[in-house]
């Protein structure tokens, strides 16, 4: 439950205008009367002129009297407020941060480099001003807690060869990680009165000692994959030749002369080379 109390001071032109000329009539007054009461009248007037207070858009101040909250001006404008209240500036604006890279382990156990960019903002001054020694601070330390939390939660990539298929990776499952990282982030800053408008992964990397292995790692994942596509492919080929030339009757083969031709196309088909072809002036047994 929220303890803000928003509160709007009167405003403040009126009474500037009430001091200036209780001022400057004092000053008159003591000049041509040589009465010392006016000097005592100047005294509280520049006191008093300790109590008007600019609030900027989106920006708010924090009222105390002697530690006692007495409430939180939000509307900008010019006020006028009692000089005795401590003003505590708190702006409202939305704003970046830019975490530092940490180590961390994923879920696997792998080290990896990570941050985050966080947008967020004070909704509630009471207890951004009294909750927490220092919410700015605090945005900080929570958000690197989250993210180690978010880490060990996921890991980097997706290794089914060795029994990791997981179906949310911190690499792959963009929206997916930053949606558990904006509600992690939020719970964790909810008591110090902020909100998170954004929080997103800024930085991914595997840590340097293993960067160099899991790149490879990742490389040859690439290029089973692309031979498994490609021997499917040369299938499909060979069993669409040999139906064509039975179906059109070409040529009558022999199942020692299809296992030639299998092989010869498999060979062309799924070479990472041009094939060089070689004639032959012979018969098809030479």
């Amino acid at each position: 439950m929220s303890n803000e109390k928003i509160v709007t001071p009167p405003s403040g032109y009126v009474f500037l205008a009430f001091f200036l000329i209780l001022l400057f009539g004092s000053i008159a007054g003591t000049i041509a009367l040589e009465n010392g009461l006016f000097i005592i009248v100047i005294v509280i007037c520049l006191f008093c002129m300790l109590g008007f207070v600019l609030v900027n858009p989106n920006g708010s101040r924090v009222l105390l009297l002697f530690g006692k909250y007495v409430g939180t001006v939000k509307t900008n404008g010019f006020y006028w407020v009692n000089p005795l209240y401590t003003k505590k500036k708190i702006s409202l604006r939305a704003s970046n941060f830019d975490s530092e890279r940490v180590k961390v382990n994923d879920k696997i156990g792998n080290p990896i480099m990570i941050s985050t960019i966080l947008v967020w903002k004070v909704t509630d001054t009471h207890k951004a001003a009294f909750d927490v020694d220092n919410y700015e601070n605090f945005v900080r330390v929570q958000t690197d807690a989250a993210v180690r939390k978010l880490a060990s939660m996921y890991p980097y990539d997706n290794f089914a060869d060795e029994g990791h298929d997981e179906d949310i990776t911190l690499r792959s499952s963009v929206n997916e990680v930053s949606e558990a990282l904006e509600k992690e982030v939020q719970e964790r800053l909810a008591m110090a009165g902020i909100e998170v408008l954004e929080a997103r992964i800024g930085y991914l990397a595997y840590a340097q000692e293993i960067a160099n292995a899991m790149l490879k790692r990742q490389q040859a994942t690439a290029i089973i994959a692309a031979r498994h596509k490609i021997v499917q492919g040369a299938v499909s080929m060979v069993e669409m030749a040999l139906e064509e030339l039975s179906k059109k009757e070409i040529v009558d083969l022999d199942e020692e002369r299809k296992a030639s031709m299998v092989s010869n196309l498999m060979v062309i088909l799924c070479s990472d080379k041009d094939a060089t072809p070689v004639v032959n002036a012979g018969t098809l047994n030479h």
